[in-house]
């Protein structure tokens, strides 16, 4: 049976994209996305959820996101879910992010001029993801 990893999620970005270099000297961006999750409850009252995803971006596709991209920016990402581990205090812990291969910004960026762009724009990874060691 074939393995399937694939996520995607429409949110707004919670801070600025962040460069970062491995150790190796590749670089890559990193940023948050809260997704919100609305419903009514049993009574009628509305509810809210927000969900935070972490997401790393690399090659071409980092680049972009550091130069486009900035906090509340709507935007769809496409990728896979990357879980690694580490040791504090002598226990394992665990965290998921999303290494993205595809992100469209959703909504209108306005410009200095008060104008906002024409129309959205897509970037797909169009190169192998590199993924070097952990920080």
């Amino acid at each position: 049976m074939p393995n399937f990893n694939r996520v995607q999620i429409i949110g707004r970005l919670g801070k600025d994209p962040e460069k970062r270099t491995t150790r190796n000297g590749t670089a890559y961006t990193v940023f948050s996305v809260a997704v919100d999750r609305r419903w009514k409850g049993r009574d009628g009252s509305p509810k809210n959820e927000t969900d935070w995803f972490n997401v790393e971006a690399w090659g071409k596709l980092g680049e972009i996101c550091l130069s486009y991209l900035s906090k509340g920016r709507l935007v769809f990402l496409e990728g896979r879910l990357r879980t690694d581990r580490y040791e504090h205090e002598g226990e394992t812990r665990y965290f998921t992010k999303v290494i993205a291969n595809h992100m469209q910004m959703l909504d209108r960026q306005v410009r200095e001029s008060g104008e906002a762009e024409e129309e959205s724009e897509e970037m797909i990874a169009d190169e192998p993801l590199e993924e070097a060691e952990e920080e």
